[in-house]
């Protein structure tokens, strides 16, 4: 009888040592996959970063366009440049009849 106890003993401890070993590989496997997790993070938050500085760029170098078209345009409407407002007006026009003419002709 003290036998038969000692070898249930033994099979309870072997068990839990199994159970124990296949704890620690999932808690290693956890910590592996949170690890990597954690470096795909950091990069895409780089990638993200360097993107964001492009687009800052992108649009200060569009604003500074932009914002000398509309002195020049200001420079224009000081004046009485009657002939400079005729000139704008008949390319527009032209452009629109072009247009009208590539889309007719499809």
């Amino acid at each position: 009888m003290h036998l038969n106890a000692t070898s249930y003993h033994t099979s309870e401890l072997v068990d839990q040592c199994r159970s124990v070993e296949r704890l620690e590989a999932h808690r290693d496997n956890h910590r592996i996959f949170s690890y990597n997790l954690s470096i795909d993070i950091g990069n895409e938050v780089k990638y993200q970063n360097k993107m964001l500085g492009e687009m800052d760029s992108d649009f200060d170098s569009t604003g500074g366009l932009l914002g000398a078209t509309i002195g020049r345009l200001k420079l224009i409407s000081r004046g009485s440049q009657t002939k400079v407002y005729c000139y704008m007006l008949l390319f527009a026009l032209f452009v629109f009849i072009v247009l009208y003419w590539v889309i007719k002709l499809r």
